[in-house]
């Protein structure tokens, strides 16, 4: 969806899509770490399902509910002080105004989002996240329809743009997550599990199982995202043209990640289900298919994304708009740049599901702290500015960091399985 508000608000201009990539570094922080914190629901509802305890399945979700909510309160105060962040990093005043009118709009859908993203991994614990499918399909369509009529005030709606854009993906989070409420409550086998049965009790044992699975999940994640924003902040030094180009590429990425993202949910929950059933095996099987299929299908469309890289460029970009050339240039080269990043970027990601299903998330933390800043954000400064690649040589930062990240991941991996084997032995 937020691809879908991109593809709009390019439109509007290249100054839009860079306030657009400037709200999205305010949010960043905020969001990532509560979408890794509610992620820990997964690995924990999962082994408990696979040790055939329901109860525990459902008390997971409920505190992942309320993570949600208790983190959403402090994103919310950084979105309305999005432009006084903004003017003291030294941005431009025009440009830091329209970043806040997208915040104003899209601040307020980040709760829906999370909780909808707590009830996904409550589904997949539990091997039925089929209906997640079907609502995130309905919902992108829906998206680019709304943020269509609000961003250009169409059928008598009011000419929002960026703030249209915002209240429209709001609007639509709020809807995937009642749908994916209805789900839970009315449909087999999920409302088997009583999910909303004393939702307001709060389970201070599992919130602590929680947060000691989960904050190294967020804390990981948000070193990934945060070296992306670091980079956009870089590259912001650079021009307002490289921003948006930046913009372009990362959303292309983001896209392709969301593929791993879910094989690596389906590792960590197969993973756990082992686990939960003493299937020694199975972990390691469920980790090593897992990582085989999401090379493949990263592979593939990694592909195609070369192959058409101008064309995809192209579609975030008015060509009537000042630079509209320099942009879509400058994007294709940081797609092709991006290229091996893309399969890295996938099994570092299942790679990090598996050991989340293990239970296994503080030493991955460590690993992403070498990976992506001593490693990734120097090389990234290095090539950009002191070799002078510019926004290209930021990119290969990204791609080596990484790179070595991954391989630090699948050592950790096997690691463990021989580990687990040896003790079934003994």
């Amino acid at each position: 969806m937020m691809t879908t508000d991109l593809a709009f608000i390019g439109r509007i201009g290249p100054e839009a899509v860079a306030a657009a990539a400037l709200a999205g570094t305010v949010l960043s922080v905020g969001l990532t770490f509560g979408a890794g914190l509610v992620s820990a629901v997964a690995p924990l509802a999962a082994q408990a399902f696979g040790a055939a305890n329901p109860t525990l399945v459902q008390r997971s979700l409920r505190m992942g509910l309320w993570a949600a909510l208790l983190l959403w309160v402090p994103m919310m105060a950084f979105s309305l002080r999005g432009e006084q962040i903004l003017l003291a990093l030294g941005y431009a005043p025009a440009t830091v105004r329209l970043a806040q009118q997208y915040l104003f709009g899209l601040g307020w859908g980040m709760l829906p989002a999370l909780w909808f993203s707590a009830i996904r991994s409550f589904m997949s614990a539990v091997g039925r996240a089929e209906p997640v499918l079907w609502i995130t399909l309905a919902a992108i369509p829906i998206n680019a329809m709304l943020v269509y009529l609000l961003i250009c005030g169409k059928l008598g709606l009011p000419r929002l743009e960026l703030f249209g854009a915002g209240l429209a993906t709001t609007l639509v989070n709020c809807g995937t997550f009642l749908a994916g409420l209805w789900f839970a409550t009315m449909r087999r086998p999920f409302r088997e599990y009583h999910v909303l049965a004393n939702l307001w009790r709060f389970d201070w044992a599992l919130m602590r199982q929680l947060i000691v699975v989960g904050t190294p999940i967020s804390i990981a994640i948000l070193m990934e995202s945060g070296l992306f924003s670091a980079a956009a902040l870089l590259i912001g030094v650079i021009s307002t043209t490289a921003v948006a180009a930046h913009q372009i590429a990362f959303q292309v990425t983001t896209i392709l990640f969301m593929i791993p993202v879910g094989i690596g949910i389906a590792a960590s929950v197969r993973v756990g289900h082992a686990v939960g059933r003493n299937d020694i095996s199975g972990v390691k099987w469920a980790g090593l298919v897992a990582m085989l299929l999401g090379v493949a299908i990263t592979a593939i469309l990694t592909l195609a994304v070369i192959a058409t890289r101008f064309e995809i460029a192209e579609l975030f970009v008015d060509e009537s708009a000042s630079n509209a050339g320099a942009t879509t240039g400058l994007a294709a080269k940081l797609l092709l740049v991006g290229a091996s990043f893309f399969i890295t970027d996938a099994v570092q990601s299942i790679a990090a599901g598996s050991l989340h299903g293990l239970r296994d998330t503080q030493v991955p933390l460590l690993l992403a702290g070498i990976a992506y800043w001593l490693i990734g954000f120097s090389l990234s400064y290095v090539l950009g500015f002191k070799i002078g690649l510019g926004a290209i040589g930021i990119w290969l930062g990204l791609s080596i960091g990484t790179a070595v990240y991954a391989a630090l991941l699948v050592m950790r991996l096997q690691l463990l399985a021989s580990r687990l084997a040896l003790r079934a032995d003994t």
